[in-house]
């Protein structure tokens, strides 16, 4: 009797973890529905949805195994209300390598981290070479550096790409067609910001952003505990330790804020729209949403594979090309360059017939 007690106990135990793990996964899925000023716990659940469905499909396996299908039913369930979000991160099928071939605009966004701060100017000629090698048509750089010792990588890039306009502090956008007409958008109290740029494109006008959200900031807070623990100090109670939660929360809001400001100025135009950038932040977020609105994730329409644009120990997806509903997407990739610490996307556009 008391193992058989123990046994009911533990499969108990499991259900309630395997119910509670429901309910977290789905506040994960909604969490970017709403703002994260006054639902920041709500919010901050979307960046570990990844987790939470491996957990899922943990206990589905669990349930199986023991034959208990009514209680499979339960992260069943749940993993299949997570498609979708599944989708913003890995797509089936392959890439048709001969559809980049096709009529139509091809677009590239890339934060390239201050070409590493190197002076020759090596770096931003090789990427040079990278975009003629993709045959991009416009590129919009994040964290870009025109200065290259006593030289400017404009006047390089100018051969290839004619027109350009360039936003407050680190943002550029380059074009093989007429740009028409830009505007800067600078956000409070961050150095970030964004723009866009009204490209003509024989008789049709695009308007395509550029952006740059607030990062985390726990970086440099991390590598700080690090440190301190490396001489064996405690930082449990740590100011530094409660930092980590703080930045990550300030910046959340801040990203919150400028997502808000760029969705608002997307409904001041008629064009069709082209969004690219780097947003920080992950699919299903509220930044996400925000910006995404009504407009089309490239990647989901016609991506393929895995997809992260960031190269550091967190392998997420934070860069985007997003697009108007009168446009059709017909490739989308990255390329693993090593040049910066993101991945540079890519994307080709047509008008829909």
């Amino acid at each position: 009797m008391g193992k058989l007690a123990v046994q009911k106990y533990f499969s108990f135990m499991m259900l309630i973890i395997t119910f509670l793990l429901m309910i977290f996964t789905f506040t994960g899925l909604y969490g970017g529905d709403v703002t994260p000023a006054g639902n920041t716990a709500r919010a901050m659940l979307v960046y570990a949805l990844p987790l939470l469905i491996i957990c899922n499909a943990a206990f589905l396996i669990y349930w199986l195994v023991l034959r208990r299908f009514h209680w499979a039913c339960m992260p069943l369930i749940t993993i299949l209300c997570c498609i979708p979000y599944i989708g913003t991160i890995y797509q089936f099928g392959s890439q048709d390598e001969k559809a980049d071939a096709k009529p139509g605009l091809k677009i590239a966004t890339y934060n390239v981290a201050k070409f590493g701060r190197e002076t020759s100017g090596f770096m931003a000629q090789d990427i040079l070479s990278e975009m003629k090698k993709q045959k991009v048509d416009i590129l919009c750089f994040q964290e870009y550096n025109d200065h290259a010792g006593d030289k400017r990588n404009s006047d390089s890039y100018k051969d290839y790409f004619p027109y350009s306009a360039v936003g407050q502090s680190d943002m550029v956008i380059y074009s093989r067609y007429p740009i028409v007409n830009f505007k800067n958008i600078q956000f409070d109290m961050t150095p970030n910001s964004a723009m866009w740029a009204e490209v003509k494109v024989n008789d049709d006008i695009y308007r395509v952003y550029n952006a740059h959200l607030e990062t985390t900031g726990i970086n440099g807070t991390l590598h700080r505990v690090a440190k301190q623990q490396s001489k064996g100090l405690d930082v449990q109670n740590n100011s530094l330790i409660n930092a980590l939660y703080g930045h990550y929360t300030v910046g959340m809001l801040a990203r919150s804020t400028q997502a808000e400001i760029l969705a608002r100025d997307m409904k001041e135009t008629e064009a069709p729209i082209i969004v690219c950038g780097d947003f920080n932040d992950v699919p299903y977020s509220y930044v996400y949403n925000t910006i995404l609105g009504d407009k089309i994730d490239g990647f989901k329409e016609c991506g393929s594979g895995y997809m992260n644009t960031f190269r550091g120990k967190k392998s997420v997806r934070i860069d985007y090309i997003f697009h108007s509903k009168d446009m059709e997407g017909i490739t989308y990739y990255k390329k693993e360059l090593s040049y910066s610490d993101h991945y540079p996307v890519f994307m080709r556009v047509t008008f829909k017939q």
